[in-house]
């Protein structure tokens, strides 16, 4: 797609936790979720993020929420910094950047009927009062392909698909420019899931949304977005256009995560990429590049050496030292 201005920009965005001890409970060492993670965001484009579980991928969407404080980069909404703003200051924030959280029950307040539900956010923001907030309420449960006779109704009420169609209506109320969907189908069965993500699509065509999609879902995300940024250890490893990174990865962990990926042809034939050994420790990542330890083509300055992040083809990045020799032809491709 043609790329228009940034929406939004994160640059070397870090989030380290402190680890309290001793008798004194004083800080005792650091846990690095996130560890300098830039990328941007057109307004109208979806930007996955992916990766295992712990790379520090939901907490890069709670710092640009500021649902936690980052420890240093910066974040830039539409041109004007936000990660450094007083908890005063946040309120119009919270228009332009809405959540749809992983876990579509525990995310809606059981005694609230939906009416209540999604007319929070127009009342919060002063949008809409008296009967125009059951208009709005009306309209936006038909934006998210739910029956209006539904709002008197409670969030027990309903499937998991529809209670997460009732969180993107909340999350749509305010007029937001950008959605964080963190981890939004995961918890949703396989058909429920491809219903959301149409919907989502629906919705970012007919509104102009920008999204920012966390998962570690790449059968669904290959459906769903326009970039892919890779996460590792609190770093973004490789990000790249859809099609390209799909076509031709060129960090390994991104062979060894679409390797992994299942295809629907039980008859198919595919080189799997067995990673060996575990994650290593946020607490305490080995030097040089975060990968090396269980990298199958590791040699001597990946493990002194951190590699950057650079340009390795027309709009993709990896940061890995692979680029820089002619044996990076001889990898397998995932297939």
């Amino acid at each position: 797609m043609t790329r228009t201005p940034p929406l939004l920009e994160v640059n070397a965005l870090k989030k380290h936790f402190p680890l309290r001890g001793g008798l004194l409970g004083g800080v005792t060492g650091q846990v690095y979720a996130v560890d300098g993670v830039t990328f941007s965001i057109a307004k109208g484009e979806t930007l996955s993020l992916v990766g295992e579980s712990g790379c520090g991928k939901s907490t890069v969407g709670k710092a640009i929420l500021r649902l936690i404080d980052p420890t240093d980069g910066e974040v830039w909404l539409d041109g004007a910094r936000i990660d450094n703003l007083p908890a005063s200051q946040l309120r119009p924030l919270r228009r332009r950047i809405q959540v749809v959280f992983q876990d579509p029950f525990s995310s809606l307040n059981p005694r609230m009927r939906v009416r209540d539900i999604i007319a929070e956010p127009l009342r919060n923001f002063g949008l809409a009062d008296g009967g125009e907030v059951d208009d709005r309420v009306a309209t936006l449960m038909d934006t998210v392909r739910l029956p209006r006779d539904a709002m008197r109704r409670f969030p027990h009420e309903f499937s998991g698909g529809q209670r997460q169609r009732i969180g993107i209506a909340r999350a749509l109320a305010p007029g937001a420019d950008l959605i964080i969907c963190d981890e939004a189908v995961s918890a949703l069965d396989v058909s429920v899931k491809a219903q959301i993500v149409n919907l989502l699509s629906d919705l970012q065509d007919e509104l102009g949304l920008a999204l920012l999609f966390i998962s570690h879902d790449l059968a669904i995300v290959e459906h769903l977005t326009h970039r892919v940024a890779v996460m590792y250890l609190g770093k973004i490893v490789e990000i790249a256009e859809r099609r390209t990174l799909f076509a031709n990865p060129r960090h390994p962990y991104t062979r060894a995560l679409l390797s992994a990926v299942p295809v629907p042809d039980p008859t198919a034939r595919r080189d799997r990429i067995i990673l060996t050994g575990d994650v290593p420790s946020p607490i305490s990542p080995p030097p040089g590049c975060r990968f090396h330890t269980r990298c199958p083509y590791v040699f001597d300055r990946c493990r002194t050496e951190e590699p950057l992040l650079r340009e390795v083809g027309e709009g993709q990045k990896a940061a890995c030292h692979l680029d820089e020799l002619p044996a990076l032809r001889m990898l397998p491709q995932a297939a």
